[in-house]
Order: structure tokens, then C-alpha cells, then sequence
């Protein structure tokens, strides 16, 4: 899982995928990066200047949060193509007459090679990347030395329950495989970062009717499977394709259609030089544990707080 694409991922289709034209991020990305967000309580460095790794598709809501957490940080940008990296610095620039402009400065596009930032922040995209480990390479090739990295991704037992219906059914799958977070942690490791450390939670997400969940599934992606059927499919295959989601995906209590997504986040550093020598081993750690140190955080906070408090 070092030198390749994710498995059974067709890497033209990939990159046909990441060339369209900008969309809205779907409401999970925007979920997943809030998620994400709690965890950079885990940090104590302030970035002086940060990338988001396509923020179209990671949530511009989230990307604009960081601005509002790192106010004197400059923000820099990647898409799928220049021309949309270029519009999407505009869109996220603020407009002439406001003070913040001045303050923060434009947001600009990042140029490989030219800039260097304290913090990559790339949500929901490595998934769907048909080159992972090159995409690993150049964010730490574009951090400073002891910068640090923030990933999220879809893990392998995303989409269970409508995988399930397409075995039944004897249909090609309707995604790629999607990599296990302990892959992903030891291709950090083969990137160069340093104290990867992985977690991964389920999302359960319910839906009124097979319409609203294709709706949502075409705004998450698409099929990028190798072996996904190569030609248009028709109309009465459309109508049995919502017949069976509908019959198979029906939770019997709530009476609603339900999908799960695992999602994998990651974060990593870029050793600085007095670093060199510790581990490289990526950790993995459970998401009841993540949130256990988040509460434990918050509790020393609202003590210090009251402390406060109490001696004025």
C-alpha cells in the first residue's frame, strides 16, 4: 500500500473526478471537518501560514472557521486544476473595502516548490486521490520542519449496507475499496512524517426516501471502481436500483433508509531536526479515547476557569 493507487481505484476516472467544476461539499464533509477541528485542540503551534488541500469538496464553512481560529494566519489553497484554485482564492478572499482583507491578507494559491506552510489541512479527498502516496510526499515536501499534518478519508467499511445489496445482487461494486487507516498510517511513515497517529469512528446517516439517498451519494463522489459497469445504464435499471435500496436499506424501526461511512482521520508532523530519531511507528487510537482526552481538556479549562473566578 506504499507505492500505489488504493485498491481497485481507476486512477483516470479519479482525475476526471477532480476536474469537474466546483461543487458544494457535501453536509458529512462539512460534519467530518468539525470533527476534525476538535481535534487541533491537541496543538499547541499557532500557523503562521496554512494550506487547505481542496477546500471545495473538504467544506468552504470549515475553511472559513480556520481563518476565524488563525486570524493572523495567511491561508493558501489547492484544487484539482490551477483555473479553480485561481477561482477559489478569489471566492475566499475577502472583498476590497472589508478591514479583514487587510488584516489577514488575500488568500492565495499554493505553488509546490515556492511555498511552505505550518499546517496541511485536507478533508474527505484522499480517498478519491489516484496517487496517495505522491499526495503524502508533497505535503510534507510543502510543511516547515516541525509542521504538522490533518487528514480525514473514508475508510473500508464505508457504504456497507448498499455493498451488501449490490453482492446480492451480483453487481460490480458500487465503489472503489477504500485503504485501512493502518496503511494509510504507514504510508505517512513512507512520506516522511513523523508520530503518525490514526483514529476512525462510524457515521450512521438516515435518509427518507432511495431518491434523497442517491441525491447524497452523487454529491459524495463517484464510482471510481476499476470494474464498475462501463457503459450508460437505463431507465428501468434506475427504477429497480430504487425499488431495492428502498426494500433493503430500510432500518424496520425507524422505517428510514440508513448508510454507514467509517471515517479515518489522521494527523502527523514533519520532524524538525532534534526529532530525527523518534519514533516513526504510527499509533492508532480509539475514538472513545479521543474524545475522553477532548472532555479532559475542557474540564481543566472550565476548572481553571472557576479558579479564577473564585480568587476575584
Amino acid at each position: 500500500m506504499t507505492s500505489h493507487s488504493p485498491p481497485t481505484l481507476d486512477p483516470q476516472a479519479a482525475r476526471r473526478w477532480h476536474r469537474l467544476p466546483g461543487r458544494d461539499a457535501p453536509w458529512l464533509h462539512e460534519e467530518v471537518a468539525q470533527r476534525m477541528m476538535a481535534r487541533l485542540d491537541y496543538i499547541k503551534a499557532v500557523p503562521r501560514q496554512w494550506l487547505d488541500w481542496g477546500p471545495t469538496l473538504g467544506g468552504l464553512q470549515a475553511h472559513a472557521q480556520l481563518e476565524g481560529r488563525f486570524p493572523k494566519a495567511r491561508a493558501l489553497v489547492w484544487e484539482g486544476s490551477e483555473a479553480r484554485a485561481q477561482d477559489m482564492a478569489v471566492s475566499l478572499s475577502s472583498p476590497w473595502w472589508s478591514a479583514s482583507r487587510w488584516r489577514r491578507g488575500r488568500v492565495g494559491v499554493y505553488r509546490a516548490g515556492a511555498d511552505v506552510v505550518d499546517m496541511v489541512w485536507a478533508n474527505m479527498g484522499l480517498h478519491a486521490d489516484p496517487a496517495p502516496t505522491q499526495t503524502m510526499q508533497t505535503w510534507h515536501a510543502a510543511l516547515t520542519a516541525g509542521g504538522f499534518l490533518m487528514f480525514s478519508c473514508l475508510g473500508p467499511d464505508s457504504l456497507l449496507e448498499l455493498c451488501a445489496m449490490y453482492r446480492d445482487l451480483q453487481w460490480p461494486l458500487p465503489c472503489h475499496s477504500f485503504t485501512d487507516m493502518h496503511d494509510l498510517g504507514d504510508m505517512l511513515v513512507a512520506a516522511g512524517f513523523s508520530e503518525p497517529v490514526m483514529s476512525m469512528e462510524r457515521i450512521r446517516l438516515t435518509y427518507s426516501s432511495a431518491e434523497a439517498l442517491m441525491d447524497e451519494l452523487r454529491g459524495l463522489g463517484r464510482n471510481l471502481s476499476r470494474e464498475r459497469f462501463p457503459a450508460m445504464r437505463a431507465r428501468a435499471w434506475r427504477r429497480r436500483w430504487l425499488e431495492e435500496v428502498q426494500h433493503r436499506l430500510t432500518d424496520p424501526e425507524s422505517g428510514r433508509l440508513a448508510l454507514t461511512f467509517e471515517i479515518v482521520y489522521g494527523h502527523a508532523f514533519k520532524a524538525s531536526s532534534e526529532r530525527v530519531g523518534s519514533s516513526q511507528n504510527p499509533a492508532s487510537v480509539s475514538l472513545d479515547e479521543v474524545r475522553a482526552a477532548l472532555a479532559e481538556s475542557r474540564n481543566r479549562k472550565n476548572l481553571r476557569a472557576s479558579w479564577r473566578d473564585a480568587r476575584q
